[in-house]
């Protein structure tokens, strides 16, 4: 195999051009994503507002309800409705504690009706007291409360039984003079019709990026429609659509995509025919809720039609795009732009690349950091994910491999089964590091991928570098070679398992790109080894 020491000008040509088609791509994906996208305006008539929305105060940080001892405020409260106002008439709860028993008095004084949530799970006590709770509130608030849900997707959750279900369900018709009903997806009346004779109205589920065959949302409204209608007709009784909705962010599942276009083009499309058709709904949610991030992946936290600062994500008529300005990516450039000129004017005569190599590839880290940054402040959750997922510590790693790697490989050859100076130990730890991590995502996603983000990102930063010298490495271990085919295998079979989904297509081309140069190498490493020993 060449060593790089004698051919760098072409290993030079080779980086600086593919450093210049990989900005070209980020900077092709940026005008995309500021491109604005005609929708359908929302076409409320004047005095017209969102019939109902799930309402959930644990925005800030720290607040989860899956924490008991966290207690709402009430003034917390009185601002988060009052930001409501404008949009809706009703809010939906799913619980009454944790400072949630005070949302009908506070919905009165603003003048907003309130569908109750008593939440049902698996300890016979909190269900007791829940319910006792709730009830009291319908009954002292029968002007607000629109009527007393028992139970949230617990036959989903399967925890409780239907016969318990359907007890808690009667007890609560005896006692409230409001309408009674119960939520879950649709397959779950299907599955449990017996629940439908303890309630007044159906309360359905209705997610079309959340079903077991996901829908686009170009197709999401006709899907939703004919659920709808599918469900009235089999139960002959009031149906509510309880939940429906797209999330701003996250994983994309087949057909359909999270972002903030797709979720302005649901809720218009979704609310225009609701109100054409008479349906009764509420959309999920309110406020987006970071806490759920931690149940359902990155995309349990963006379904909010307003994010944690109570800022609506998109408007309700005129054009959207998916970014609302280019001006943080650009700059971040610029910056890695300049990094990589000083870098490569101080290497005088020694630096690895032409200084024009080392500025566009400098504008393509500084890019691409951003993206990561950006793609990390939605997706992890705390420190110990910044760390590992991708944070600090690899975009240390990241950069050397960048930079430092076609130095000192134009310097001496690197052989993995030589001993070298502790820059190509270390550099080889770095390009083991890295399959490592690229491998272990790969077998994550494979294997339980229903919550996990495709970090391209992070994966796509030192990819044309690994490319520019993957001519030029000299021999590839074992190590290396079992890592980059467990890549390989992963990707392709994560992209087989979801034919449909652009994303996942993607990953597979990633880690062919970042698996299949270390193959190739051990592979002629292997012939010419044969070759040597054919000639002795």
């Amino acid at each position: 195999m060449p060593n790089l020491r004698a051919s760098l000008p072409r290993f030079r040509k080779r980086f600086l051009l593919l450093h210049l088609l990989a900005c070209l791509a980020l900077a092709l994906l940026l005008l995309l994503q500021i491109r604005p996208v005609m929708l359908p305006d929302l076409q409320l008539a004047a005095g017209e507002k969102l019939d109902c929305v799930s309402y959930s105060p644990f925005r800030r940080p720290g607040q989860t309800p899956l924490n008991p001892a966290v207690y709402i405020p009430r003034q917390q409260i009185e601002a988060d409705l009052a930001s409501l106002v404008p949009l809706t008439r009703c809010v939906r709860i799913y619980a009454v504690n944790q400072g949630l028993e005070q949302v009908p008095d506070v919905a009165r004084a603003l003048g907003l009706k309130v569908l109750l949530g008593a939440w049902v799970g698996y300890r016979p006590e909190s269900n007791r007291q829940e319910l006792e709770t709730a009830i009291d509130l319908a009954n002292r608030y029968p002007d607000v409360v629109r009527g007393l849900i028992v139970g949230n997707e617990v036959m989903l959750r399967r925890e409780q039984s239907e016969a318990a279900l359907k007890a808690l369900l009667d007890e609560a018709r005896r006692r409230v003079q409001v309408p009674v009903s119960y939520a879950d997806v649709w397959e779950f009346w299907l599955r449990h019709p017996g629940l439908a004779k303890s309630v007044d109205f159906i309360t359905l589920h209705i997610l079309p990026y959340w079903e077991d065959e996901p829908v686009a949302v170009e197709q999401a409204i006709p899907h939703v429609a004919a659920i709808h209608d599918r469900i009235r007709e089999h139960f002959g009784k009031p149906v509510l659509i309880g939940e429906t909705g797209w999330p701003s962010r996250g994983r994309q599942r087949n057909a359909a995509r999270p972002g903030r276009v797709a979720q302005a083009r649901y809720i218009r499309s979704f609310v225009h025919e609701a109100h054409v058709r008479g349906w009764n709904y509420n959309l999920i949610e309110a406020i987006d809720q970071p806490w759920k991030r931690r149940l359902e992946g990155t995309v349990g936290g963006y379904w909010g039609i307003l994010d944690v600062d109570l800022q609506a994500k998109f408007p309700f008529q005129g054009a959207v795009s998916e970014r609302q300005s280019l001006q943080a990516p650009l700059f971040s450039s610029l910056c890695g732009l300049l990094g990589g000129l000083g870098l490569a004017c101080l290497g005088g005569r020694k630096r690895p690349v032409s200084r024009p190599a080392a500025a566009i590839a400098g504008a393509w880290l500084g890019g691409m950091l951003f993206m990561a940054w950006e793609h990390g402040r939605v997706a992890y959750r705390d420190a110990w994910e910044w760390g590992v997922s991708g944070g600090v510590v690899w975009l240390g790693m990241i950069w050397v491999l960048g930079y430092m790697l076609p130095g000192s490989c134009g310097r001496s050859r690197i052989s993995v089964r030589q001993t070298g100076s502790w820059r190509s130990k270390g550099l080889r730890g770095v390009r083991l590091g890295l399959l490592f991590a690229a491998a272990t995502v790969a077998i994550l996603l494979f294997a339980d991928p229903r919550y996990r983000d495709f970090p391209f990102a992070l994966y796509l930063l030192p990819l044309p570098t690994l490319l520019a010298i993957a001519r030029f490495q000299v021999e590839d271990g074992l190590e290396e070679g079992v890592l980059a085919a467990v890549l390989v295998a992963c990707g392709l079979a994560r992209w087989l398992l979801e034919p449909g989904n652009p994303e996942a297509q993607g990953w597979a081309a990633l880690c062919l790109l970042l698996g299949m140069p270390v193959l190739a190498n051990i592979s002629r490493e292997s012939r010419a080894a044969g070759a040597e020993r054919s000639k002795q």
